[in-house]
């Protein structure tokens, strides 16, 4: 038999060989590969204020075989109300457990302000609808494999702190004025952190303008945590006149605040009024 001939014989056997064996391989990675599975976890705020909050998504992947795995693509749109919000998602390549679970967090950046034309009236609500859609494509011996990432629920709207005056202390009085401590009481009603850039407004005690009350810079208020505050203000009896009995006596005058609560970026209204009585 020729050499050429013969060569190619050879040749032809080896290929139906390395294709059986190729697709005997493929068959039983087919088999012994066991599909990983995508399930939602939870949707949680981070980084909350009246402004804007943070929406993490969170997905679980378990991977039940013995072999590590790869992120291969993600596809993803975040909605808020209706309205496609700014949301990240992994990045390609991360390494996925192998028997284990991998924890994939999908954050959305959600600005109020974009969600309803009246921030007050969206900060009023309990929660808020969102839907999630996309996919993940996970690398694998067997190819890449899509997961949907399709989930639709609710989170909970961050809720305006609660600000309440609790009983003034007069701390001097003359036969001009007097000096009144004011303290306020502001409770977050959140189950998380919450900023409170100040609370500012016009004060009346008796119907009779006293002067304004600036809390300045709050800071952070704790998860369902309360702050206390006292701000001292200085009250003419000439500019207010019937104010002048209460605090002269020690009784009881009907105190209001008619001023804003900001926090971040965002200012809401807050208007107080309240029977208190004053001590000395």
């Amino acid at each position: 038999m020729p050499m050429k001939k013969r060569a190619f014989l050879v040749f032809l056997t080896l290929s139906v060989f390395t294709l059986s064996g190729c697709a005997a391989l493929q068959s039983l990675l087919n088999g012994a590969f066991k599909k990983p599975t995508l399930r939602f976890k939870t949707a949680r705020l981070a980084n909350a204020s009246l402004s804007d909050a943070t929406v993490d998504l969170v997905y679980e992947l378990d991977n039940p075989n013995g072999l590590g795995l790869k992120l291969a693509s993600v596809d993803y749109a975040f909605f808020v109300e209706g309205k496609q919000v700014v949301a990240g998602k992994p990045k390609s390549g991360v390494n996925l457990k192998s028997n284990g679970k991998s924890e994939l967090v999908f954050p959305a950046n959600v600005k109020f302000a974009d969600i309803a034309p009246v921030v007050t009236t969206f900060l009023n609500k309990d929660v808020a609808a969102f839907k999630a859609q996309g996919s993940l494509g996970v690398q694998t011996p067997i190819g890449i494999i899509k997961l949907p990432l399709e989930k639709e629920g609710t989170f909970a709207v961050p809720k305006i702190p609660q600000v309440q005056f609790q009983a003034p202390r007069i701390t001097n009085v003359t036969l001009s004025g007097a000096t009144v401590e004011f303290p306020l009481s502001i409770t977050n009603r959140n189950g998380f952190p919450l900023p409170v850039s100040g609370i500012t407004g016009a004060l009346k005690v008796a119907g009779a303008s006293v002067g304004n009350l600036n809390t300045g810079n709050l800071g952070m208020l704790d998860a369902s945590g309360t702050k206390q505050i006292t701000l001292p203000l200085t009250i003419n009896f000439a500019s207010a006149a019937s104010a002048a009995m209460a605090l002269r006596s020690g009784g009881n005058a009907q105190v209001s605040l008619n001023g804003n609560l900001t926090s971040d970026a965002q200012s809401v209204p807050l208007n107080l009024s309240q029977l208190l009585t004053f001590k000395k």
